[in-house]
């Protein structure tokens, strides 16, 4: 009888919850794992597909990603302005999972290899990731406040990174005994799991969103005060061109493209050079599904442990600016070393270490910068920057990568060029995380802004 009330205890130990916020944080890391473990079941299928068409055919659907993102972005846009969240959220992920049962359906009589559709099911696993990360941590900006945030943030990551592990442990161990199309069924499953969590994180917001009651003997009295309310459907005044608006008017926001841009120039540089030299040393395309798996589950384990032991006490030690700088100067070391030594080997580990760094530092200390906006800018001007922008990124180095190695430069080089990009991107991570911190003390000495983060 006892043991509810000690879960209880380890619970509000482990996420760093008051009493009152212990239910959201923990719908919120299964909203997170399901997602990511949904992701991660058809990650390593999509790059096999990568590695099959070869990287001249990788640039054309990059190319295909980034303009049916553009197709997308608007219709987001229209759906936050037409309907309450409640409705179009969980509509969206059933959007999904239909898809998914088609994918199946088709993929089993045709092959996934079969034209076009291994080229549109990697197309829509890309446009899948983006949109859907995106909107949780959409979600988690209107749920939680800026303090709430920086409590809660790790231990709602970690539950990503749970998802992250079980996804490719599953393709990993199952891929040779049922094939890539029936695992898409499972992904689907855990998409339904998603939509479980979304109302039930929607009720617990709907409650603290009502008129508070006088506290309880249980819960401290700060811990009843209301946090950003969600608006009604209609709030969401604009569109694409308001979220570019936003972005173009303040330098922070600005900023946060850069930082961005940074990170996705030199991930594509890294993903094409694996998906040219991968192939060469492990020819079998079944193998090679199951080590990309391994890799994705080395990658979250090593992320897992980061954020349960180091995030909360880096950025509580090192605060935000240097949290942000550490993915950079981890690349612009990676590339050096490279540069000098470019082997698959150290290829393999370096996409490893960034990977990790990136899933367990850089990501959830750059969400936290979103907290610090008025509430309709974390929606339309995090959702440009989330897609269009990402995107944007996404194409550009690819064709910046093709053109490179058409001009002749091999690898080794493109290392090295990559360095000074790297360190432009972590004098932009300085000025960034300094910006945040000057946005934090304001926010502290004002009066608080209708929507806009609270410390």
């Amino acid at each position: 009888m006892r043991l509810v009330p000690r879960v209880r205890t380890i619970l509000l130990r482990v996420t760093r919850a008051r009493p009152d916020e212990l239910g959201a944080a923990v719908w919120a890391f299964v909203y997170f794992f399901a997602l990511l473990a949904s992701y991660y079941v058809l990650r390593p299928i999509r790059d096999e597909v990568s590695m099959e068409v070869g990287t001249a055919a990788l640039q054309r659907l990059f190319l295909a990603v980034f303009l049916t993102m553009l197709a997308v972005v608007p219709v987001f846009g229209w759906l936050t302005r037409r309907f309450p969240r409640r409705s179009w959220l969980p509509g969206v992920y059933l959007f999904f999972i239909s898809n998914l049962v088609g994918f199946y359906a088709v993929l089993t009589a045709e092959g996934l290899q079969a034209a076009p559709w291994g080229s549109v099911f990697y197309v829509w696993v890309n446009v899948f990731n983006l949109f859907v990360v995106s909107v949780f941590w959409s979600v988690m900006a209107e749920t939680f406040d800026v303090e709430q945030a920086r409590r809660l943030y790790g231990f709602i990551a970690a539950g990503g990174t749970a998802g992250a592990l079980v996804g490719p442990l599953i393709t990993s161990e199952l891929i040779r005994l049922v094939g890539p199309t029936r695992l898409m069924l499972v992904s689907a499953g855990f998409l339904a799991l998603a939509i479980l969590a979304v109302g039930r994180l929607g009720a617990w917001r709907d409650r603290r969103e009502r008129p508070s009651a006088p506290p309880s003997p249980e819960t401290p009295a700060a811990a009843t005060t209301a946090g950003p309310a969600a608006p009604p459907a209609g709030d969401f005044q604009g569109s694409l061109w308001s979220g570019l608006a936003d972005v173009v008017r303040s330098p922070y926001l600005l900023g946060i493209c850069a930082f961005l841009l940074g990170y996705t120039l030199l991930s594509t540089f890294l993903y094409f050079e694996t998906a040219e030299l991968l192939p060469r040393h492990v020819r079998d395309p079944a193998a090679r599904t199951q080590l990309l798996a391994r890799l994705d589950l080395a990658v979250n384990v090593a992320t897992l442990l980061l954020q349960v032991l180091t995030f909360q006490t880096l950025v509580a030690r090192l605060g935000t600016r240097l949290v942000l700088a550490s993915m950079p100067f981890l690349s612009l070391a990676g590339f050096v070393v490279l540069g000098a030594y470019p082997h698959i080997a150290v290829l393999l580990v370096f996409g490893l270490a960034r990977r990790a760094g990136e899933y367990a530092l850089s990501k959830p200390a750059r969400e936290t910068l979103f907290n610090l906006l008025p509430l309709e800018q974390k929606y339309r001007a995090k959702n440009v920057i989330d897609t269009l922008v990402h995107r944007t990124g996404d194409t550009a180095s690819a064709w910046a990568v093709s053109a490179m190695r058409a001009a002749g430069l091999e690898w080794m080089t493109i290392s090295w060029l990559s360095v000074p990009i790297a360190g432009g991107w972590l004098g932009v991570s300085l000025w960034l995380g300094a910006a945040a911190e000057r946005k934090r003390r304001a926010l502290r000495t004002a009066p608080a802004l209708p929507g806009a983060g609270q410390e």
